[in-house]
């Protein structure tokens, strides 16, 4: 197998890599080199899942941190019994998310760390401000008022505590609009 996968191209090697049953099927000393060509190629979801896969652990949740994506690193290690470390990445996440204005990824890194709901809104809210930037603000506040109605939906039927939080911070918003609304 070493000599047919030395022969190939890298873009064959990337080919042959991104099947699932040529991942199952490399010996065992093609999987560093494998993961590199992968990582090398920025196919870093195959490179990760490669070195989960073959109880590389550390390496699956470096590939992933190198490349942003702490909350799989967090679920790796999570699933991996390693929950220190898991909570870490999540809250590492949070900061990196912030700073490159992944609200989104903030926000699920929160819930996941089961941080407050008005921390969670708190995050939510600068997600809306930073969209927002350089938009026409009466476009921004039906895009607001949307975002708001798309997550009190996704919560209908959650009983958690986090979640019930989530959705009275969103009635009371709603009330405000709603006076703001009669006070124009």
């Amino acid at each position: 197998m070493r000599e047919e996968f030395e022969r190939m191209t890298f873009e064959q090697k990337v080919y042959y890599l991104m099947e699932s049953e040529n991942r199952s099927a490399l010996p065992n000393d093609l999987i560093e080199e494998s993961i590199s060509v992968l990582v090398q190629a920025g196919e870093i979801e195959y490179a990760a899942a490669l070195a989960r896969d073959r109880g590389m652990i550390d390496e699956a949740i470096r590939i992933l941190v190198d490349a942003g994506d702490y909350l799989w690193a967090a679920l790796i290690a999570k699933n991996a019994g390693r929950t220190s470390q898991s909570r870490m990445l999540y809250q590492d996440g949070i900061q990196y998310y912030i700073d490159m204005e992944m609200f989104g990824r903030a926000v699920s890194a929160a819930t996941a760390l089961g941080l407050p709901a008005d921390r969670i809104d708190d995050l939510f809210r600068q997600g809306i401000v930073s969209e927002s930037r350089g938009m026409d603000l009466e476009c921004s506040r039906g895009m607001i008022e949307s975002a708001l109605e798309s997550l009190n939906i996704s919560l209908i039927g959650r009983e958690d505590e986090i979640s019930l939080e989530i959705m009275k911070s969103l009635r009371e918003e709603q009330e405000k609009r709603m006076k703001e609304d009669m006070g124009d």
